[in-house]
C-alpha cells in the first residue's frame, strides 16, 4: 500500500505529538489573508499555511512522499462529503506535522480553538490525506478543528462553530454537498475500506462536540418535518441535559458524568440489558462498551434513523443489521419526526451488502491495468423488512494516484466505474449500498 493510501495517522486517538518538528514552510503571519490563495468564505480571515508536498526518503523512490495527492477536482473526481475531525494536538503542533513529509497526514484546513481562526493546508481541488479510507479521502474536504476528543466540550468553543459553520456552509455551496449528516461526517462516521479495517478507524471529534448546536450554527436545525408517528427519525437530546457516563478505555478512567451528543444504544428495552455491540468490533456474544470510542453502542444527535419498534419510554431503531434500543422518557426530547428518504432492498432480496467504497468494477478498468482496487462487502447487512436512512448517490470510481511525479502508467488517472451506489446511515458510520439492490423511498 502506497503512503497516500494508508490511514490517516493519529492525530485523533494517540498522536505523537510535534515537539522537535521545525516548519517546513514559513506561515503567513498572524491574520494575513490572501484571497488569491485561499478558499473561504468572506466572513472568515483564513490564512494559507501549505502542507508538505515532497519526498520523504530516497529521492529515487516517487511513491515515497507526503502529505496529499495533487489533483483536479471536481473534473477529475466529484466532491460529496465534508469531514470534521479534532487533532488531539494544539493548533501550532497541527501546522508543524502537516508540514513534516514523513508524518504521512494532512486536511484542507485548521481551525483554532481560541478565536475560530483558519488556516488552509490543501487546495480543496486537491486530497488530502486525512480520513482513513481513500476513497472518501478522494470525494471529500477535511477540516481538522484544534482540540482534545476527551477533555471534555472546552475545546469547541463558540468562535470555533461559528468558524466551522461558515467553511461548512462555503464548502457544501461551492459543490453542491447536501446539509445532511450523511455528507457532513464526523471522522467517526467514516466507513472503512475493509472489514479488517474497522478497528483502525478513528472517532473524533468525539462524544462532546455538540452537533445539535453546529447543525443549528450551519443554518439547518432539527425541527419536526413529519408526524409524530413517522419512522424516520432524527436523534435531537439537548446537549446539556443529556447527561452521560463514558469511560477513556485506554487510560482506564472513568470520564466525568457531563453533556454529550451520544445516546447509548441497548440490546433490549431495559437499562441494564448490555449496551449494542458493532460486529466488526466484538466477538459474537461480547457486549459493547461505554468505552468512548466504542460507537457501535452509541448514536449521535442530529444522526437520523428508522424505528423498528416503540415501547414505553423506549424505542428501537434499525442499526448494523438489528435492533437497538434507546430510552425516550415521555416528555422528554429525544427524537424528532422527521421527513426524508430511506433504502430498503428490493423486494424479493433477503439482504443487501454494505460497503465502505464505491470502487469500479474489475471490467470498468482498461485491459492493461492491474486492478486491484475493488470494493469488499463489511460486515454488515440491510436485511428484508429494515429501512435506513440516505438515498444519496455516491460517486463510483477510483483515484489512482501513486507516486508524486506521474511517473508510472495511468498515474494520477480517474477510473470511473458504471456501478451506482448510494449512500446509507447503516449504523454510527456511513455505509454504501449499490443502488440496484434498494429501493429508495420518501417517507413523511
Amino acid at each position: 500500500m502506497t503512503s497516500h493510501q494508508r490511514p490517516r495517522l493519529a492525530l485523533a486517538l494517540a498522536a505523537t505529538g510535534a515537539c522537535g518538528l521545525a516548519l517546513l514552510a514559513p506561515a503567513s503571519p498572524a491574520g494575513a489573508q490572501d484571497r488569491a490563495t485561499t478558499e473561504c468564505p468572506r466572513v472568515l480571515r483564513c490564512e494559507w499555511i501549505p502542507a508538505a508536498y515532497q519526498q520523504n526518503g530516497d529521492p529515487a523512490n516517487k511513491q515515497a512522499y507526503g502529505n496529499y495527492d495533487i489533483a483536479d477536482r471536481p473534473s477529475t473526481n466529484a466532491i460529496k462529503y465534508i469531514v470534521l475531525h479534532d487533532t488531539e494536538e494544539d493548533y501550532a503542533g497541527t501546522i508543524r506535522i502537516f508540514q513534516d513529509p514523513k508524518r504521512a497526514v494532512s486536511a484542507h484546513y485548521v481551525v483554532r480553538s481560541s478565536d475560530g481562526h483558519v488556516a488552509q493546508m490543501v487546495k480543496t481541488k486537491d486530497v488530502a490525506w486525512q480520513a482513513g479510507n481513500w476513497y472518501v479521502n478522494t470525494h471529500s474536504i477535511g477540516i481538522e478543528q484544534e482540540g482534545v476528543a476527551l477533555e471534555g466540550s472546552t475545546w469547541y468553543t463558540p468562535a470555533m462553530y461559528r468558524s466551522t459553520a461558515a467553511l461548512v456552509r462555503y464548502l457544501a455551496a461551492k459543490y453542491d454537498i447536501p446539509l445532511d449528516r450523511q455528507h457532513i461526517l464526523g471522522h467517526e462516521n467514516v466507513p472503512p475500506t475493509t472489514a479488517a479495517g474497522t478497528k483502525n478507524m478513528h472517532w473524533d471529534p468525539g462524544p462532546y462536540w455538540d452537533w445539535n448546536h453546529f447543525m443549528a450554527v450551519l443554518g439547518e436545525p432539527t425541527h419536526p418535518t413529519a408526524r409524530p408517528s413517522s419512522q424516520l427519525v432524527t436523534i435531537s437530546p439537548k446537549f446539556g441535559a443529556n447527561q452521560q457516563a463514558f469511560r477513556d478505555c485506554e487510560k482506564n478512567v472513568d470520564l466525568p458524568v457531563q453533556g454529550s451528543s451520544a445516546v447509548p444504544l441497548h440490546t433490549e428495552p431495559s437499562a441494564t440489558a448490555p449496551l449494542f455491540a458493532d460486529p466488526a468490533l466484538h466477538a459474537p456474544g461480547e457486549p459493547g462498551t461505554n468505552c468512548a470510542n466504542d460507537w457501535g453502542s452509541k448514536i449521535s444527535a442530529t444522526q437520523q434513523a428508522v424505528v423498528a419498534e416503540r415501547r414505553p419510554g423506549w424505542t428501537a431503531i434499525w442499526w448494523y443489521g438489528q435492533k437497538a434500543w434507546f430510552r425516550t422518557p415521555e416528555h422528554a426530547r429525544v427524537t424528532t419526526p422527521t421527513a426524508g428518504r430511506v433504502v430498503r432492498p428490493k423486494a424479493g432480496r433477503a439482504e443487501v451488502a454494505v460497503y465502505g467504497v464505491a470502487y469500479p468494477d474489475k471490467a470498468d478498468y482498461p485491459a492493461d491495468f492491474t486492478a486491484s482496487h475493488l470494493g469488499t462487502p463489511l460486515p454488515y447487512t440491510i436485511k428484508a423488512g429494515q429501512s435506513y436512512p440516505g438515498g444519496g448517490e455516491a460517486p463510483t470510481g477510483y483515484y489512482y494516484a501513486p507516486t508524486i511525479d506521474s511517473s508510472l502508467p495511468y498515474d494520477h488517472t480517474y477510473f470511473a466505474g458504471g456501478s451506482r451506489y448510494v449512500t446509507v446511515q447503516i449504523g454510527h458510520r456511513i455505509g454504501l449500498v449499490k443502488a440496484d439492490d434498494v429501493d429508495i423511498v420518501r417517507v413523511r
